[in-house]
């Protein structure tokens, strides 16, 4: 069974959100004598992050609410590495997308070394479809599941459905195919995110 680890590092200089500097992480060590002790300061968006209903919405739950067993799970990976631009419906209505799947999208943003302005995105029409499908979870290789859109309807659609969203994924040297997937965000509570790490395995688990 092999292992990937989609999780973006975290360091100080790693690519965040528009380049917004109060983005950015900060990390600082110190030494006294033979003991190491390092404090970090972030966002709770920075790297591989999961989002919250709160992020969009309000009155939206907060990210403790997002049981574990929902990001522990079967997942499919889907490429659309084809797609410029963004992720529209005319992209995904063919694809085995089922009731309550988990569902990853693979595109060019996977190769971005730097934060990149014309981020690949999901459009309003297709994350409409994903909520009709009732699919549990999505989550794409961008520090943001969309851009350029007046009111964020993508978020709002899917969190509006209870479907999960996840991004800042990596996952240039993933194919295509379905994984078991183990998404651990910080056990932290009342935020509107959390970072995680996620762990790919090649073979189905349960």
């Amino acid at each position: 069974m092999k292992i990937y680890d989609v999780t973006a590092p975290i360091f100080n200089g790693m690519p965040v959100y528009k380049n917004k500097p109060e983005k950015q992480p900060t990390i600082e060590t110190n030494t006294n004598g033979h003991v190491t002790e390092s404090r970090i300061s972030m966002d709770v968006h920075t790297g591989t992050h999961v989002d919250a209903p709160l992020h969009m919405i309000n009155d939206g739950e907060t990210i403790e609410t997002i049981d574990i067993e929902q990001l522990v799970r079967p997942v499919k990976v889907f490429d659309l590495t084809k797609v410029d631009e963004k992720v529209s419906l005319k992209d995904i209505e063919e694809l085995d997308i089922e009731e309550n799947d988990f569902i990853l999208f693979k595109t060019k943003n996977s190769w971005d070394t730097e934060f990149n302005f014309e981020f690949i995105y999901v459009a309003e029409d297709a994350a409409a479809h994903l909520a009709d499908k009732k699919i549990s979870g999505v989550g794409i290789d961008a520090l943001g599941i969309e851009r350029a859109q007046e009111g964020h309807p993508t978020h709002r659609s899917l969190m509006g459905s209870g479907v999960i969203i996840m991004e800042g994924l990596q996952l240039k040297d993933i194919e295509a195919g379905q994984y078991f997937m183990v998404a651990a965000p910080l056990k932290i509570e009342n935020t509107d995110a959390s970072p995680a790490r996620v762990l790919l395995f090649d073979e189905l688990i349960g």
